[in-house]
């Protein structure tokens, strides 16, 4: 069975996956191009991409031999799921494993933009700080403030874990339906999104991306956030209208912002680089050695059930 690693992942796991299978690695680390992709799927018994490789219909059109994509990450917006079930392709996802550390980078964007921790280390690296201040970069307190998630998997419920119980924030969390889970958090259901916002001083978004939530923090729900509020996104950069995110950072409606995901990767949107109250990082969700590794594991333990014939741990489809 040939088995392609569209990326260099932890020296570990590549190992684990090279004693067991016939794996070709991406030995510059480098994107493959879409027609590389392509010829993979004539090529390979299974496809191993990450979120930076766009996995789309006409990729899965490209040949007959791959039967897994087993996905390096819990999202899975970057393959056409529908073209894959078409053809009687498995995908396999990594879920559970990268919770704690993408759920840590959402208090990191939450205290680096309430604190203006950017803002900040930029100026002292210019060398414009003049000393201890009063009135010096005042930013915003958390504890006592509503945490406002949208979405409430595991990574919202850890966050908001980590909101409650480390900065005494209250919890109000919008979703499909109310989780008992909540309850940990004396969290509060609402069923409308624009009360969430209203009501919130922190949003931060846990939801996956495609078509469905496409833009979803639009100008219109920028509008219904409390004036003077905060928007953080560990989740998929197409929630977001940067455009008009910029404009409501601009304008003041909302007094700062911490991303981690953009729509088109690596690239940022312009309108956002020359503001200095929005925190900018080069997706880190998961960048821990720890987290990195095991869902490299976890990947490969899709694998090996598939080579067993055996029911996959995390089926997408």
């Amino acid at each position: 069975m040939r088995i392609l690693v569209t990326r260099r992942w932890p020296q570990a796991v590549e190992k684990a996956l090279a004693d067991k299978f016939d794996v070709t690695f991406n030995s510059d680390d480098k994107p493959l191009s879409k027609n590389d992709l392509v010829k993979a799927m004539g090529e390979f018994d299974v496809l191993c991409p990450t979120v930076s490789d766009a996995i789309d219909a006409e990729v899965i059109a490209g040949g007959d031999r791959v039967r897994l994509i087993a996905n390096y990450g819990v999202g899975f917006d970057h393959i056409d799921i529908a073209a894959a079930k078409a053809k009687g392709i498995a995908v396999s996802n990594t879920p559970g494993v990268l919770t704690d550390a993408t759920a840590d980078l959402a208090l990191t964007l939450m205290l680096m933009a309430t604190r203006r921790a950017g803002e900040g280390e930029r100026q002292l690296r210019a060398g414009k700080w003049t000393g201890w201040g009063p009135t010096h970069m005042v930013g915003s307190a958390l504890n006592g403030k509503v945490l406002g998630c949208i979405g409430f998997g595991r990574i919202g419920q850890a966050t908001a874990a980590r909101a409650h119980h480390g900065f005494g924030m209250k919890v109000a969390y919008y979703a499909r339906r109310e989780m008992p889970q909540a309850s940990e958090v004396d969290g509060t259901f609402y069923p409308d999104l624009a009360e969430l916002l209203a009501v919130s001083d922190v949003v931060s978004l846990h939801i996956p991306g495609g078509a469905e939530t496409a833009n979803l923090i639009d100008a219109a729900a920028l509008a219904a956030m409390k004036r003077g509020s905060y928007l953080i996104n560990t989740a998929r950069g197409g929630v977001v209208d940067h455009e008009a995110l910029a404009e409501a950072l601009r304008s003041g409606q909302l007094a700062g912002a911490g991303l981690d995901v953009y729509p088109a990767e690596p690239q940022v949107p312009e309108c956002l680089l020359g503001l200095e109250n929005v925190v900018l990082l080069p997706h880190l969700g998961s960048a821990n050695a720890e987290t990195r590794e095991a869902m490299g594991m976890r990947a490969l333990a899709n694998v090996e059930a598939f080579a067993a014939g055996e029911p996959l741990p995390d089926p997408v489809a």
